[in-house]
Protein backbone atom coordinates (compact mmCIF):
# COMPACT_ATOMS: atom_id res chain seq x y z
CA UNK A 1 0.00 0.00 0.00
CA UNK A 2 0.88 3.70 -0.65
CA UNK A 3 3.11 3.17 -3.89
CA UNK A 4 1.59 6.51 -4.48
CA UNK A 5 1.54 8.17 -1.62
CA UNK A 6 1.75 12.18 -1.84
CA UNK A 7 1.41 11.98 -5.87
CA UNK A 8 -1.26 14.47 -7.19
CA UNK A 9 -2.83 12.61 -9.66
CA UNK A 10 -5.27 13.70 -13.51
CA UNK A 11 -7.45 10.31 -14.46
CA UNK A 12 -9.16 11.47 -17.69
CA UNK A 13 -12.26 9.66 -18.97
CA UNK A 14 -12.46 8.53 -15.00
CA UNK A 15 -15.89 8.24 -14.45
CA UNK A 16 -16.49 4.44 -15.68
CA UNK A 17 -14.78 1.92 -17.19
CA UNK A 18 -11.08 2.10 -16.98
CA UNK A 19 -11.06 4.86 -15.80
CA UNK A 20 -12.56 4.62 -12.58
CA UNK A 21 -10.89 1.73 -11.82
CA UNK A 22 -7.62 3.46 -12.22
CA UNK A 23 -9.11 6.45 -10.22
CA UNK A 24 -9.66 4.22 -7.58
CA UNK A 25 -6.64 2.12 -7.60
CA UNK A 26 -4.32 5.45 -7.47
CA UNK A 27 -6.30 6.45 -4.57
CA UNK A 28 -6.23 3.09 -3.47
CA UNK A 29 -2.07 3.74 -2.79
CA UNK A 30 -2.25 7.13 -1.58
CA UNK A 31 -2.57 9.56 -4.52
CA UNK A 32 -4.28 13.02 -4.52
CA UNK A 33 -6.82 12.08 -7.46
CA UNK A 34 -8.38 14.32 -9.85
CA UNK A 35 -11.05 12.49 -12.09
CA UNK A 36 -12.41 14.43 -15.14
CA UNK A 37 -15.00 13.42 -17.61
CA UNK A 38 -17.59 14.98 -19.18
CA UNK A 39 -20.20 12.97 -17.65
CA UNK A 40 -20.56 14.82 -14.48
CA UNK A 41 -22.91 12.81 -12.86
CA UNK A 42 -20.89 9.65 -12.99
CA UNK A 43 -17.96 11.62 -12.38
CA UNK A 44 -18.97 12.94 -8.86
CA UNK A 45 -19.99 9.45 -7.76
CA UNK A 46 -16.38 8.06 -8.60
CA UNK A 47 -15.38 11.02 -6.24
CA UNK A 48 -17.87 10.11 -3.35
CA UNK A 49 -17.17 6.57 -3.70
CA UNK A 50 -13.09 7.23 -3.50
CA UNK A 51 -14.09 9.63 -0.49
CA UNK A 52 -16.12 6.93 1.39
CA UNK A 53 -12.98 4.73 1.19
CA UNK A 54 -11.19 7.02 2.93
CA UNK A 55 -9.02 8.45 -0.74
CA UNK A 56 -8.59 11.99 -1.68
CA UNK A 57 -10.44 12.34 -4.48
CA UNK A 58 -11.82 15.77 -6.81
CA UNK A 59 -14.07 15.54 -9.87
CA UNK A 60 -13.63 18.42 -12.68
CA UNK A 61 -16.47 18.36 -15.44
CA UNK A 62 -13.76 17.87 -18.77
CA UNK A 63 -13.99 17.45 -22.24
CA UNK A 64 -10.47 16.27 -23.63
CA UNK A 65 -11.24 17.64 -26.74
CA UNK A 66 -11.18 21.00 -25.86
CA UNK A 67 -7.54 23.05 -25.23
CA UNK A 68 -9.79 25.37 -22.54
CA UNK A 69 -10.90 22.74 -20.82
CA UNK A 70 -7.86 21.67 -20.37
CA UNK A 71 -6.49 24.71 -19.58
CA UNK A 72 -8.84 24.81 -16.60
CA UNK A 73 -7.98 21.70 -15.37
CA UNK A 74 -4.20 22.17 -15.06
CA UNK A 75 -5.13 25.61 -13.43
CA UNK A 76 -7.65 23.89 -10.78
CA UNK A 77 -5.12 20.96 -10.18
CA UNK A 78 -2.47 24.16 -9.54
CA UNK A 79 -4.88 26.14 -7.47
CA UNK A 80 -6.23 23.23 -4.92
CA UNK A 81 -3.21 20.55 -4.98
CA UNK A 82 -0.28 22.94 -6.02
CA UNK A 83 1.11 20.73 -8.27
CA UNK A 84 0.68 17.67 -10.72
CA UNK A 85 2.97 14.37 -10.53
CA UNK A 86 1.06 12.04 -12.31
CA UNK A 87 -1.25 12.36 -15.64
CA UNK A 88 -3.30 9.42 -17.09
CA UNK A 89 -4.55 10.35 -20.52
CA UNK A 90 -7.77 7.81 -20.45
CA UNK A 91 -10.38 8.82 -22.33
CA UNK A 92 -11.22 7.87 -25.34
CA UNK A 93 -14.20 6.98 -27.51
CA UNK A 94 -14.50 4.15 -30.29
CA UNK A 95 -16.85 3.69 -33.60
CA UNK A 96 -16.74 0.13 -35.30
CA UNK A 97 -16.55 1.34 -39.08
CA UNK A 98 -13.66 -0.03 -41.38
CA UNK A 99 -11.73 3.47 -42.68
CA UNK A 100 -13.65 3.84 -45.92
CA UNK A 101 -16.89 3.74 -44.76
CA UNK A 102 -15.90 6.43 -41.96
CA UNK A 103 -17.61 9.70 -42.41
CA UNK A 104 -14.90 12.76 -42.00
CA UNK A 105 -16.88 14.22 -39.31
CA UNK A 106 -16.55 10.66 -37.59
CA UNK A 107 -12.87 10.55 -37.98
CA UNK A 108 -12.77 13.65 -36.86
CA UNK A 109 -14.10 13.06 -33.61
CA UNK A 110 -12.05 9.72 -32.87
CA UNK A 111 -8.68 11.83 -33.11
CA UNK A 112 -10.02 15.07 -31.16
CA UNK A 113 -10.50 12.66 -28.57
CA UNK A 114 -8.38 9.99 -28.61
CA UNK A 115 -5.05 11.54 -30.24
CA UNK A 116 -5.92 15.70 -29.39
CA UNK A 117 -7.08 14.88 -26.49
CA UNK A 118 -3.67 13.53 -25.13
CA UNK A 119 -1.78 16.30 -27.30
CA UNK A 120 -3.61 18.84 -25.39
CA UNK A 121 -3.48 17.00 -21.65
CA UNK A 122 0.53 16.85 -22.51
CA UNK A 123 0.03 19.91 -23.53
CA UNK A 124 -1.38 21.76 -20.39
CA UNK A 125 0.31 19.56 -17.90
CA UNK A 126 3.77 19.65 -18.67
CA UNK A 127 4.50 23.27 -16.98
CA UNK A 128 2.85 21.81 -14.21
CA UNK A 129 4.98 18.97 -13.93
CA UNK A 130 7.72 20.98 -14.01
CA UNK A 131 7.15 22.94 -11.43
CA UNK A 132 6.98 19.66 -9.68
CA UNK A 133 10.21 19.02 -10.58
CA UNK A 134 9.06 15.66 -12.72
CA UNK A 135 6.36 13.46 -13.16
CA UNK A 136 4.94 10.65 -15.33
CA UNK A 137 2.89 10.59 -18.11
CA UNK A 138 0.55 7.30 -19.05
CA UNK A 139 -1.03 7.25 -22.20
CA UNK A 140 -3.55 4.68 -22.70
CA UNK A 141 -3.12 2.93 -26.28
CA UNK A 142 -4.51 -0.06 -27.09
CA UNK A 143 -3.60 -3.55 -29.00
CA UNK A 144 -4.84 -1.61 -31.77
CA UNK A 145 -2.39 0.80 -32.00
CA UNK A 146 -0.44 -2.02 -32.32
CA UNK A 147 -1.87 -4.60 -34.79
CA UNK A 148 -4.42 -4.48 -37.10
CA UNK A 149 -8.49 -5.71 -36.91
CA UNK A 150 -11.50 -5.17 -38.81
CA UNK A 151 -14.24 -2.67 -38.64
CA UNK A 152 -12.12 -0.07 -36.51
CA UNK A 153 -10.61 1.92 -38.72
CA UNK A 154 -10.23 5.50 -36.83
CA UNK A 155 -9.87 3.85 -34.23
CA UNK A 156 -6.88 1.68 -34.77
CA UNK A 157 -5.23 5.11 -36.39
CA UNK A 158 -5.81 6.94 -33.64
CA UNK A 159 -4.15 4.48 -30.91
CA UNK A 160 -1.42 4.04 -33.09
CA UNK A 161 -0.63 7.50 -32.96
CA UNK A 162 -1.01 7.88 -28.96
CA UNK A 163 1.67 4.99 -29.30
CA UNK A 164 3.89 7.37 -31.19
CA UNK A 165 3.48 9.93 -29.99
CA UNK A 166 4.40 8.93 -26.70
CA UNK A 167 7.70 7.95 -27.89
CA UNK A 168 8.39 11.60 -29.51
CA UNK A 169 7.02 13.20 -25.86
CA UNK A 170 9.63 10.75 -24.06
CA UNK A 171 12.61 12.03 -26.09
CA UNK A 172 11.57 15.66 -25.37
CA UNK A 173 10.97 15.20 -21.76
CA UNK A 174 13.18 12.99 -19.68
CA UNK A 175 15.52 16.84 -19.32
CA UNK A 176 13.27 17.59 -17.12
CA UNK A 177 12.37 14.79 -15.29
CA UNK A 178 8.76 13.41 -16.59
CA UNK A 179 8.78 9.77 -17.73
CA UNK A 180 6.57 9.02 -20.70
CA UNK A 181 4.61 5.52 -21.04
CA UNK A 182 1.99 3.72 -23.05
CA UNK A 183 -0.13 1.31 -21.69
CA UNK A 184 -1.79 -1.22 -24.28
CA UNK A 185 -5.15 -3.14 -23.01
CA UNK A 186 -6.49 -6.12 -24.72
CA UNK A 187 -10.46 -6.63 -24.84
CA UNK A 188 -11.65 -5.22 -21.77
CA UNK A 189 -14.85 -6.01 -19.79
CA UNK A 190 -16.36 -1.97 -19.38
CA UNK A 191 -19.79 -0.23 -20.59
CA UNK A 192 -17.57 0.89 -24.25
CA UNK A 193 -17.75 -3.04 -24.81
CA UNK A 194 -20.09 -4.80 -22.96
CA UNK A 195 -22.94 -5.11 -25.29
CA UNK A 196 -20.22 -6.69 -27.60
CA UNK A 197 -18.56 -8.78 -25.12
CA UNK A 198 -22.32 -10.34 -23.57
CA UNK A 199 -23.95 -10.85 -26.78
CA UNK A 200 -24.14 -14.05 -28.80
CA UNK A 201 -21.21 -16.75 -29.12
CA UNK A 202 -19.78 -15.63 -32.51
CA UNK A 203 -19.40 -12.02 -31.82
CA UNK A 204 -17.66 -12.35 -28.26
CA UNK A 205 -15.52 -14.83 -30.07
CA UNK A 206 -14.75 -12.56 -32.64
CA UNK A 207 -14.27 -9.64 -30.31
CA UNK A 208 -11.96 -11.80 -28.06
CA UNK A 209 -10.00 -12.44 -31.21
CA UNK A 210 -6.57 -14.42 -30.57
CA UNK A 211 -6.54 -13.79 -26.92
CA UNK A 212 -5.10 -16.60 -25.45
CA UNK A 213 -7.28 -16.18 -21.64
CA UNK A 214 -10.47 -17.45 -22.48
CA UNK A 215 -11.98 -14.26 -21.06
CA UNK A 216 -11.57 -10.60 -21.54
CA UNK A 217 -9.33 -8.55 -19.44
CA UNK A 218 -10.69 -6.81 -16.25
CA UNK A 219 -10.36 -3.02 -16.02
CA UNK A 220 -8.53 -3.45 -12.52
CA UNK A 221 -5.70 -5.52 -14.34
CA UNK A 222 -5.14 -2.50 -16.45
CA UNK A 223 -5.23 -0.19 -13.55
CA UNK A 224 -2.52 -1.84 -11.98
CA UNK A 225 -0.72 -1.45 -14.80
CA UNK A 226 -1.16 2.77 -14.78
CA UNK A 227 -0.01 2.00 -10.62
CA UNK A 228 3.61 0.56 -11.82
CA UNK A 229 4.16 3.37 -14.60
CA UNK A 230 2.70 6.42 -11.68
CA UNK A 231 4.74 5.09 -8.67
CA UNK A 232 8.48 5.17 -7.90
CA UNK A 233 8.94 1.02 -9.24
CA UNK A 234 8.82 2.35 -12.67
CA UNK A 235 12.21 4.83 -12.26
CA UNK A 236 13.84 3.85 -15.25
CA UNK A 237 10.90 3.30 -17.23
CA UNK A 238 10.80 5.45 -20.65
CA UNK A 239 8.88 5.46 -23.76
CA UNK A 240 7.98 1.71 -23.80
CA UNK A 241 4.77 0.04 -24.33
CA UNK A 242 2.99 -2.36 -21.43
CA UNK A 243 0.91 -4.90 -23.10
CA UNK A 244 -1.76 -5.94 -20.74
CA UNK A 245 -3.60 -8.06 -23.75
CA UNK A 246 -3.91 -11.89 -22.25
CA UNK A 247 -1.67 -12.71 -25.22
CA UNK A 248 -3.80 -11.01 -27.57
CA UNK A 249 -0.18 -9.93 -29.61
CA UNK A 250 1.93 -12.78 -29.29
CA UNK A 251 -0.53 -15.01 -30.95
Amino acid sequence: MGRVSGKVAIVTGGAMGMGKAHSETLAAEGATVFVTDIDETAGNAVVEGIRASGGKAEFIKHDAASEAAWNAVAATVKEKAGRLDVLVNNAGILILKPAHETEPDEWDKVFNVNVKGVYLGIRACVPLMKDSGGGSIVNISSIYGIVGAPMAGAYIASKGAVRLMTKSCAVDLIEHGIRVNSIHPGVIDTPMTKDLLHSDTETRTAIMGATLFDRPCKPEEVSQAVLFLASDDASFVHGSELVVDGGYTCN
